[in-house]
């Protein structure tokens, strides 16, 4: 079993129409692939989505439909991108996500491909996991870790930023394979991540909205961290006084 310092990974980042990678589509795909020491070969390019950007998408990465005109459809730099992916751990940010556009994107250009198979070592949960962070964002875990800026919210940006961070949260483990065994069960999670009760401790919240929430597709650390908590209310009793908002007062 070889030390994590020996490994070469894989980093991935991808922008899009939206948030649906069955439905919207990559305009901005970067990879890279690394060792601890350094990167040894990165491609980006932009890519036209032959279809629209919704504004709400532009707010975020700021590519806009005239910026992709003329750029290279996705068929056209799959190859190269699943290339480049094959046969090493997957690094990202929320990296599900990014498979699945990718998966999606190579359905649909009728390549074959094992992306949704490959490891893959997500940086929000190792992030999690750390539980130092006030905010699990990408640009606030630089910050926290003290990482120099690479510029604006873009795919290769995100990615040598994203490898950086990995490299903090890495310093517990020894192997890849210790990361990948720890990723492999849920991670109770310390406040809530979205929603009106965004920031707030699971134990602060109210029992309706937690049953609730319970119930939505989110991802298993935040459902693991519903349950949890309202499995430690029935324990202990404090449904009344938990569903009262006014109860601390």
């Amino acid at each position: 079993m070889s030390l994590i310092q020996e490994d070469v990974f894989v980093c991935v980042d991808c922008e899009s129409t939206g948030l649906e990678p069955e439905k919207d589509r990559i305009i901005e795909v970067a990879v890279a692939t690394f060792t601890f020491d350094r990167i040894l070969q990165q491609f980006e390019t932009l890519v036209d989505p032959e279809c629209d950007i919704p504004e709400a998408s532009q707010d975020i990465h700021k590519i806009s439909k005239e910026m992709l005109q003329g750029k290279p459809k996705i068929a056209e730099v799959l190859l190269q991108v699943l290339k480049m992916i094959e046969g090493h751990v997957i690094v990202g940010h929320g990296i599900n996500f990014d498979i699945a556009l990718i998966a999606a994107e190579a359905k649909r250009a009728g390549l074959p491909n094992h992306i949704r198979e490959q490891a893959h070592i997500d940086t929000l949960r190792m992030a999690r996991l750390y539980g130092e962070s006030p905010v699990n964002s990408l640009q606030r875990l630089r910050e926290h870790f003290n990482i120099e800026p690479t510029g604006a919210h873009r795919a290769m940006s995100d990615v040598i930023t994203n490898i950086e961070v990995f490299k903090y949260l890495s310093k517990p483990y020894k192997t890849t394979e210790q990361i990948l065994q720890v990723l492999q069960k849920p991670i109770k999670m310390r406040a809530m991540p979205l929603g009106k009760h965004k920031g707030r401790k699971f134990d602060e919240i109210p029992v309706e909205y937690l049953q609730w929430a319970e119930k939505k597709d989110f991802d298993q650390d935040l459902l693991f961290s519903i349950r949890s908590e309202l499995k430690n209310r029935r324990r202990g009793g404090g449904f009344e006084q938990s569903s009262n908002p006014f109860s601390n007062l």
